[in-house]
């Protein structure tokens, strides 16, 4: 697992808020020709499907390992039709189960759709506690966590605003702590309904983070969006990107979904 320093505190005189930064994280989207595959004959496209399974299954001994970890979802609409979103130490390994996916046959009839590049964040606003927070066991689960399995998923990028009059970086550090705190109160409130993981994505890709939550009623998606656009920091600071929503897809299932 790949360590980094601690930050370094935020003072009154420092513009910006130091995050603690997790396993780097890919969502790799992707739309399915369906009229290609379905011209391939049954054998050879249960051989297809048996590969990529067998492609999976080492995603899952990974994961066992604690050395990364993965979600695999189909996607509603005609945005994608399935997503991968993977979590590993480096950018290498990230590479690596990239080259993975193109070396099965099954990547010759998925069309690349959309993809996302972070590493899962923790904003510093409010402190880490004290000693080392690379080394608090609740913080490391966030950091380097196992993605959940839930039924739904919900991906969507967003930056804060940069707008003359509504620009989140001429805030001061104190108005930011403030508006964040309160901000963060609405996602406490959906504690055991959603999970949520930040990932940081400036310098990395187009948006400034990639937000992904887990859920096993889709309706919370809706409800928790709907209620943060009231709060400040999204109705007057937040623009956002498209929304991806989905349903698991077991590998297990993957004959059906594909058969």
């Amino acid at each position: 697992m790949s360590e980094r320093p601690a930050p370094t505190p935020t003072t009154e005189t420092q513009h910006a808020a130091a995050t603690l930064d997790g396993w780097y994280t890919l969502h790799d989207f992707r739309t399915i020709d369906w009229t290609r595959l379905k011209t391939v004959d049954a054998t050879a496209r249960q051989e297809m499907i048996d590969e990529f399974v067998a492609f999976l299954a080492s995603l899952e001994d990974v994961e066992a390992r604690e050395e990364g970890s993965h979600a695999f979802y189909s996607i509603l609409g005609q945005k994608a039709d399935v997503v991968l979103m993977v979590l590993r130490p480096t950018f290498k390994e990230l590479e690596q189960v990239e080259l993975a996916l193109r070396k099965t046959r099954l990547y010759d009839y998925m069309i690349p759709s959309y993809s996302y590049v972070s590493v899962i964040e923790l904003g510093m606003y409010r402190g880490s506690g004290d000693g080392d927070p690379y080394e608090n066991p609740h913080i490391r689960s966030r950091l380097y966590p196992t993605l959940p399995k839930t039924a739904h998923v919900c991906f969507y990028p967003m930056s804060k605003a940069r707008r003359d009059g509504d620009n989140w970086y001429t805030l001061s550090m104190d108005e930011r702590k403030d508006l964040m705190y309160r901000h963060s109160m609405i996602g406490r409130s959906y504690a055991g309904k959603i999970q949520q993981f930040i990932g940081g994505s400036t310098g990395f890709d187009g948006w400034e983070w990639g937000v992904t939550l887990f859920a096993e009623d889709s309706l919370q998606f809706k409800k928790i969006v709907y209620e943060m656009r009231f709060d400040e920091v999204s109705a007057k600071y937040g623009e956002f990107g498209d929304f991806y929503v989905g349903n698991i897809l077991p590998k297990e299932e993957l004959g059906t979904f594909l058969g």
